[in-house]
Order: structure tokens, then C-alpha cells, then sequence
């Protein structure tokens, strides 16, 4: 291990690594801000009929958004900016907290923790792609196909779209952080391959509830969320080393 510190030596690096963590966040969000045409043109891309999705799968889809609030398109599109600042500055965001943790671990421990850090980036961005090409469109999809009555049209705020995108691609995103964190239990030894197939249905339950929160209080939505979630959970058994009883 590295040279024993003092606590407010590790204060003082903690207090850098977050300076530097904002700042990155920032520096990335201030992109969205000067190019908000081609942040827009990703973010409002589910919004189009003529997204790719839409045309792969035969859907005819049609949305239109409109804005009640004076303030609401300037608001979004600081929204928007953020997301994309999270979303670009991710991965050194995680480089960060790397550097911060690895000087206190063994060097049989820097290795699958530096695999579980690697793994968390990849799985965050896979996540939000899920969330952008997969679960978003098909809940928009669904619901601006689905009327109480013919005399009621499904015209939707920037604002409510907004929400719905980020629910969708960002939570989602950190929710597939979930095998990382198996990972790291089980290279700490909390967990095996053998607890986590006796969790099932309780990661079940929790799955069907994360995704309640993520998504918009319908049980579509959830359901459209909760199976790439499970997928995840099992592909997360494959990551816990195998418990006693089966390596004997």
C-alpha cells in the first residue's frame, strides 16, 4: 500500500478530486450551451418521425411539442446542457475517483477494481444508449398513440418531453451501473455467484421498483425498463466468484 496519510491530507485530495470533477462537468455542459443546434438534434431526435428507429421497425409516429412557459426553452436547454455535460465527462468523472480510492488498495485488489471502474464507464454509456434508441421511443410510441377519446389530441410540452429524456437516457445510464457494483462485492467478498441466484426474486422486486421511479407511473414503462435491468442482474451472477460449495 501506498504511505500512510493524515485525514485531512485524504480531505484535501477528496476536496480536489471533486473541484476537478465539477469543473469537468461544467467545462462539457458549457458544449452544449455553445452547440445547441447539434445538442438538439440528438436530444429531440425521438421527437421526429423520421427517427431511425421509428423507420426500422415501420412505426408511424407523430409528436408535437409546443412550449406554455415564457421560460421554459431557455431552462431546457440549460437542462439539456447539463445532461450532456454528465454524460461527456463521465468517464474522466470516474478516472477521478479511481485515482482517489487506488492508493488505499492492495495490489491483488487494484486489478478487478480497475476492471469494475473500466467496466462502469462502458455499461453507463450502453445504458443510456438503451434508454435513447430502445425504451424511449417505444414509451412515446405508446403513448402518443394511445387516446381516452378522438376529440382529445396528444400535444406535448418541451418541458414534459424533457423530463421523459432525461428519465430515460440519463437514470437509466447510473442504473446500469448495477453490475459494477456486483463486481466490486463480489471481488470484496460480500457476494457470490450462489447468494445472488438465491436474490433473485427479491432483485426482481427491486428491479420492478427502480424502474416504477425511473419511469413515468405506468406499467409499461416499467416493464420496458425492467427487462434489460434483469438481464443485467443475471449477467451480474456471471461476474460473483463462484461460493465455497461450488469451487470444492
Amino acid at each position: 500500500m501506498a504511505e500512510v496519510q493524515s485525514f485531512w491530507d485524504h480531505i484535501e485530495e477528496l476536496r480536489g478530486t471533486l473541484i476537478r470533477s465539477v469543473l469537468s462537468i461544467v467545462l462539457c455542459s458549457a458544449l452544449g450551451l455553445i452547440f445547441r443546434d447539434q445538442l438538439f438534434a440528438i436530444v429531440l431526435g425521438p421527437s421526429n418521425p423520421d427517427f431511425f428507429v421509428y423507420r426500422i421497425l415501420g412505426w408511424d409516429f407523430k409528436m408535437e411539442l409546443i412550449n406554455v412557459d415564457v421560460s421554459a426553452q431557455f431552462f431546457v436547454h440549460l437542462k439539456a446542457a447539463c445532461i450532456a455535460g454528465v454524460v461527456l465527462a463521465f468517464p474522466y468523472v470516474i478516472w477521478e475517483i479511481w485515482k482517489f480510492i487506488s492508493p488505499a488498495l492492495y495490489n491483488n485488489e487494484k486489478k478487478p477494481f480497475k476492471v469494475a471502474f473500466l467496466l462502469s464507464s462502458v455499461l453507463f454509456y450502453l445504458g443510456a444508449v438503451v434508454g435513447y434508441v430502445v425504451v424511449l421511443p417505444i414509451c412515446l410510441q405508446f403513448f402518443m398513440n394511445y387516446t381516452i377519446s378522438p376529440d382529445i389530441a396528444n400535444t406535448i410540452t418541451i418541458s414534459s418531453y424533457m423530463s421523459s429524456f432525461t428519465s430515460m437516457v440519463l437514470l437509466i445510464g447510473l442504473a446500469f451501473e448495477f453490475p459494477t457494483v456486483i463486481l466490486v462485492l463480489g471481488k470484496l467478498g460480500v457476494l457470490d455467484r450462489e447468494t445472488m441466484r438465491k436474490g433473485r426474486k427479491y432483485a426482481f422486486a427491486a428491479i420492478l421498483i427502480v424502474s416504477a421511479i425511473i419511469t413515468p407511473t405506468d406499467p409499461f414503462s416499467m416493464l420496458v425498463l425492467a427487462a434489460p435491468l434483469y438481464l443485467l442482474y443475471e449477467f451480474s451472477i456471471l461476474l460473483c466468484p463462484k461460493s465455497e460449495e461450488e469451487t470444492a
